[in-house]
């Protein structure tokens, strides 16, 4: 009836969207209040960003309608979508990193003076309103290379309100931000509702949603569970009805048995892009059968030591001792062959090749060796699909076409499980895991820190580099705290508190603590 049309901003009834091998949206039938923040919640592939791109426009629903208040409407692009109101804030950002912020935000919608040339000015002053406005504080000046990850999601929610949308779309806001800039976004989506918009956010973190959401809509293998409202269920009720089983937030493990020191760190100095010192004299070890998590927040030097190690970025200073050999110059081949195995933080740029399938993919780190090479010749396609096969059994890996499914194509959190699967698969002795969960869902994280603890318990050395303090606190037998490129402290599990690493992670040594720690530094 249209009066109760009226209560909502988005009525989306038997939406259907088919890719080849794959139902991702089957038969959805959903609807959001105005004025409110409800969030879609769901496994990696259960169809959450593909019914969002379906409002967004960057998708047609193959059956199913739209109103938007009240109003049928064929959104058949994003330029409809920005007339009705709606935006989109992507997870993968969509800015041109040398250009300014200002720049970036009017790209498509510049503002002209009376002589039909650019006005930036004016465009300047318009965002400097909206950042002040929305309590963003973001430089309209600033060149989107120079600002940190957290600054350039704000960018992104100042090119959706600069166009005027009053319906904004979050799709996995938080998978790249540090805990404080979490904390901002949340008060930033709060202010939004205050202000009158519509949200929709997609995420699988449920602290997130108890913290900010309304309603919850639940997805699970292209269909709708159920839509709750927040306030009526818990975390663990949530996690259920997403992955359709009680789920661990806690995971077991036995006490560590320590064999030998695999890797060593001795003096280390390396820079970063810009030149300036990133690891400054840093030392520390890892010993066969233990986990040492590296805890601190994003830009402390963590990025620059997981490259020094693997061979991506050179050393200024110090050495890299591996299996008692120096391989401080080591090629980055060499270093794989002699073990070092690398499950990097940004996927798309070290971990996968979009265009390739996921058989291909699987192969990227030792294709010119048996079965995956003939004679180190002619490459044998079908060795690499049957072992992308086998890994999407063992890792519960969602692909359409099975290993021949470009990875490209595939969730985000897919993808992620892809690249562990393979970086365990090759049986290496040093397995460093650098944000391993980011981007996945509780069923998966509960399966990915249960691999990493069998690693560990298998003898392997890892080194866990995570921005999430209840991961470093759950896995690790060790726990380095970094700052400014510095280790300011190593303890024991269990001798120190999340509060006490926050501290650390400011830049405050527990001299205390750090004399009682195995292993310490100083």
């Amino acid at each position: 009836m249209p009066e109760q049309n009226q209560d909502y901003a988005i009525e989306m009834t038997g939406i259907t969207k088919r890719f080849p091998g794959v139902v991702a949206n089957d038969n959805i039938t959903l609807k959001v209040k105005n004025n409110e923040v409800h969030a879609l919640l769901g496994e990696n592939g259960a169809g959450k960003s593909t019914l969002m791109s379906i409002l967004f426009g960057s998708y047609d629903p193959d059956a199913g309608s739209i109103k938007i208040r009240g109003k049928e409407v064929k959104i058949k692009n994003p330029n409809v979508a920005t007339e009705l109101g709606i935006g989109m804030v992507h997870q993968h950002f969509k800015l041109v990193r040398n250009y300014t912020v200002a720049e970036n935000i009017v790209l498509g919608s510049e503002p002209l003076n009376k002589f039909g040339l650019l006005d930036l000015d004016t465009a300047r002053q318009k965002v400097k309103v909206l950042s002040e406005v929305y309590g963003l504080n973001v430089n309209p000046d600033a060149k989107i290379e120079d600002i940190t990850v957290g600054m350039q999601q704000r960018v992104e929610i100042l090119k959706v309100l600069y166009r005027s949308a009053d319906i904004i779309i979050f799709d996995e806001p938080t998978a790249v931000l540090t805990p404080q800039e979490i904390d901002d976004l949340i008060e930033i989506i709060r202010l939004l509702k205050e202000q009158g918009k519509t949200i929709l956010l997609i995420t699988h973190k449920l602290k997130e949603i108890m913290a900010i959401a309304d309603r919850c809509s639940v997805l699970r293998h292209g269909k709708l569970v159920e839509t709750v409202n927040v306030a009526d269920v818990t975390e663990s009720q949530f996690a259920e009805l997403m992955v359709g089983r009680a789920v661990k937030f806690e995971i077991e493990k036995a006490p560590c048995k320590t064999g030998k020191e695999v890797l060593k760190i001795e003096n280390l100095c390396v820079k970063n892009n810009h030149g300036f010192l990133a690891v400054d004299d840093l030392s520390l070890s890892v010993r066969a059968g233990e986990i040492l998590g590296i805890a601190g927040v994003d830009g402390n030097g963590q990025t620059e030591l997981i490259y020094a190690i693997t061979g991506l970025a050179p050393c200024e200073s110090g050495k890299i001792i591996f299996d008692g050999k120096d391989i401080t110059n080591l090629s980055i081949r060499k270093r794989i062959e002699a073990g070092v195995c690398h499950v990097p933080e940004d996927r798309h740029r070290f971990g996968i090749v979009s265009e390739y399938s996921l058989g291909e993919n699987v192969a990227l780190k030792n294709y010119y060796k048996e079965p995956y090479s003939k004679r180190g010749t002619f490459l044998n396609l079908p060795a690499m699909m049957e072992k992308g096969e086998e890994l999407i059994q063992a890792f519960d890996i969602r692909a359409g076409q099975g290993a021949h499914t470009p990875l490209g194509s595939m969730s985000g959190g897919n993808q992620q499980k892809v690249i562990i699967g393979r970086e365990i698969d090759l049986g290496g002795s040093f397995l460093i895991f650098a944000q391993p969960t980011r981007g996945l869902d509780v069923g998966a994280i509960e399966y990915i820190r249960q691999r990493i603890i069998q690693e560990r318990d298998n003898g392997k050395a890892i080194l866990l580099v995570s921005f999430e303090l209840d991961e470093i606190m759950n896995l690790c037998d060790r726990i380095a705290t970094i700052s400014k490129g510095k280790i300011v402290g190593i303890h024991n599990a269990g001798e120190v508190t999340e509060r006490e690493i926050g501290v650390m992670m400011a830049g405050s040594k527990n001299q205390e603590q750090n004399k009682k720690s195995e292993g310490d530094v100083e």
